[in-house]
């Protein structure tokens, strides 16, 4: 059986990247850059006030009291187009720009009124409460990089460089089939030997949750010919997942059936728990990943295999999930030769670590532990037992996931 780790480096070697498109800012949030963006503008484009105040010559108010005339106003989107000189003042508020003459600003509390002459009460040193041209960023700076995930901060950003369009790469297309006589989807009549299949769905919503396109195709039942035509809804995507029949035996038809359509296997056992009957190969121009049918072990492979290799896909350097280390909060026995992820909850320990406890159950056809889990405690192959308190690694279940 191939180790999870050469699986993983198979599946990403073959994922290529899709495509690049253009999308609008407003629809930006979570894609990934297809290339560098630059500024477009200077920001601020000139010397603004950063508070509400006058804007005044620092000499003219290094003694106070000093008594000044105002001679103008400069609002946020607009300008006061003279010159201060010795012992004047423009009325000026956040945002305004700074008019020619004045170096500093007083901010309104530190003054008083009398019509049309100000009384300054606190010094102000030249370039106080300005915010000079290009305190942000100027124009042509490279602000936002190629294979970065935008997020709601990066599109205030582009934004405010003025950039309106985003080349982006475009969701890889993932084909989701579901097969079996035995499931049907929610809502519909249930036989006595069957049971409500929440792969196919569940799937969809991680394949979102990774960055891709999920499209339903549906559940074939175990007949050839319907799983052929219903296969076939999978041209196009860039990547068909299959749920069930990933392993050999009388009622799996998916890698004989998909074999006659051109299917060229890489591998289909792996040393990992659960997981172990994973199908992975080439259908035309599009990977095919063949999931177990059971629901936990079909969203724990989703997770370990599928998420990388859509982070390939939209060029999203070492976009797997990486481990982190926590504590066991009870022992646990030595491992056989497959990888096992079990499913655990997370608390924080006095001392500030993370303590993982694992479900007494691991069964995987269970969903309610995996609904409830918070990380998969990851015991490599002949892992020796494990104490109360010994380290171990763990995958942290990602947002959406």
């Amino acid at each position: 059986m191939l180790s999870v780790e050469e699986a993983q480096q198979r599946i990403i070697a073959a994922a290529k990247p899709v495509p690049a498109e253009q999308c609008s800012l407003v629809d930006g949030l979570g894609r990934v850059l297809a290339e560098d963006l630059e500024a477009r503008r200077t920001q601020p484009p000139s010397a603004v006030s950063a508070m509400d105040g006058y804007a005044v010559r620092a000499e003219d108010v290094t003694t106070v009291p000093a008594k000044l005339d105002v001679i103008g106003y400069a609002p946020a989107g607009d300008a006061f187009t003279g010159t201060v000189g010795a012992n004047q003042a423009v009325r000026i508020f956040t945002g305004g720009p700074v008019p020619d003459g004045a170096d500093a600003i007083v901010i309104q509390e530190d003054t008083e009124t009398d019509g049309d002459t100000v009384i300054v009460k606190e010094t102000s040193p030249s370039g106080h409460y300005i915010r000079p041209a290009g305190l942000d960023f100027s124009a042509g700076d490279r602000l936002l990089t190629v294979g970065q995930v935008l997020t709601a901060r990066d599109i205030g950003l582009a934004a405010a460089m003025d950039r309106p369009w985003l080349m982006v790469r475009r969701k890889p297309r993932v084909a989701i089939l579901a097969t079996g006589d035995e499931v049907v989807m929610p809502g519909d009549p249930v036989g006595p030997n069957q049971i409500v299949s929440s792969n196919a769905l569940a799937l969809a919503a991680a394949i979102k949750s990774f960055g891709g396109d999920p499209i339903l195709l549906g559940i074939a039942p175990d007949d050839r010919d319907a799983l052929s035509r219903m296969a076939h809804g999978a041209a196009g995507a860039d990547l068909l997942l299959t749920t069930g029949g990933a392993s050999v035996g009388d009622h799996d038809l998916v890698q004989s059936v998909l074999g006659e359509q051109g299917l060229a296997i890489d591998f289909w056992r792996i040393a990992m728990r659960p997981g172990k009957p994973l199908m992975f190969g080439t259908l035309g121009e599009s990977l095919m990943i063949g999931l177990p049918g059971n629901p936990v072990s079909s969203l724990v492979c989703a997770l370990v295999f599928v998420q990388p290799a859509i982070k390939a896909m939209l060029s999203i350097e070492n976009g797997g999930l990486k481990r982190r280390s926590a504590v066991l909060a009870h022992p646990l026995a030595e491992n056989d030769r497959r990888q096992d992820y079990l499913r655990a909850t997370l608390t924080d320990g006095d001392d500030g670590a993370r303590i993982a406890t694992t479900f007494k159950k691991q069964d995987s056809s269970m969903m309610v532990p995996l609904a409830g889990a918070d990380c998969f405690v990851v015991r490599p192959p002949h892992a020796p037992a494990a104490k109360s308190g010994d380290a171990v690694d763990i995958l942290e279940i990602p947002p959406g996931y």
